[in-house]
């Protein structure tokens, strides 16, 4: 079975957000834990609205959601108070999130805005150090990027090199997210070497360390560096591209998330449509 679904708003709750994706034909979610573009501190989750998801999530037999960091985090930022409030906001997630056993939480490493790509990721293994602990029940996510500006995760060999400086203790947790927009907006030929791509990353990374897949197509041509995802089928991927993407063998067993530009009724659509182009 294919495990789809999208990103959706946390306004109305979390157990909202569990009937909402099943309404619509998903078997999971990704949702900010807060304001992607703010600083304010958002109101407390009630406790047994987020039992109510669990309760749901394990009734329903949905792949655990996705909890995606804000935008405002930058843990290799060159300023201390950024890396201090991305420490401290990140570590606080986590510890909620340990009342939703078996997510996934999936941030973007940052930009080391001209401190170069070694200072970068020695500063973003110094916050998973941090905001790590033995035996949590949430996987850490690092996104592959785009490569806009001093973007850190723009090849698999920098999100390598980020996974070789944190604690071997917390590696159990700790995996990554494959964004196809901005793999293939980073240089990697999704659409003619899908093959050569996931071998690659099998072998600089490790197959077993991809936990999650945002799926969504490119609104610029591979190697662009832009980032501007587009609507399923309608990039330079393409439905076809997209379709080879999900009945990978070697990605067809992942969750996939959608980011596409669209309302719930257009994820619907896009999830309805994969879900007939999926081969068990």
């Amino acid at each position: 079975m294919l495990k789809i679904g999208c990103h959706l708003s946390i306004t109305g709750g979390y157990l909202s957000m569990g009937e909402r994706i099943l309404n619509m034909g998903g078997s999971t979610f990704q949702y900010f834990t807060k304001n992607p573009q703010g600083r304010a501190p958002t109101k407390t989750p009630s406790p047994e609205d987020v039992a109510a998801l669990y309760s749901l999530i394990l009734e329903s037999g949905m792949t655990m959601p996705l909890a995606h960091a804000p935008y405002t985090y930058n843990p290799c930022a060159l300023k201390e108070d950024v890396r201090k409030y991305s420490t401290e906001s990140m570590h606080s997630e986590l510890l909620f999130l340990e009342n939703l056993p078996g997510s996934m939480y999936n941030f973007h490493p940052g930009c080391h805005v001209g401190q170069g790509v070694e200072v970068g990721v020695t500063l973003i293994a110094d916050l998973l150090n941090a905001v790590m602990w033995e035996g949590m029940h949430t996987t850490v996510l690092l996104e592959t990027m785009a490569g806009k500006g001093t973007e850190i995760g723009r090849s698999f060999d920098e999100l390598r090199m980020i996974i070789d400086r944190v604690d071997e203790r917390f590696h159990p947790n700790l995996g990554v997210c494959l964004d196809t927009c901005h793999v293939s907006d980073a240089g990697y030929d999704l659409l003619g070497d899908l093959d050569g791509v996931l071998q690659e990353f099998d072998r600089v990374i490790g197959i077993d360390r991809l936990y999650a897949v945002h799926l969504n197509d490119s609104a610029n041509p591979m190697g662009a560096h832009k980032d501007r995802h587009a609507k399923i089928g309608e990039g330079y991927l393409g439905m076809d591209g997209i379709k080879r993407i999900i009945n990978h063998p070697m990605l067809k067993d992942k969750p996939f998330y959608l980011e596409t530009p669209n309302d719930e009724a257009g994820y619907a659509r896009e999830i309805a449509l994969l879900t007939e182009a999926y081969h068990e």
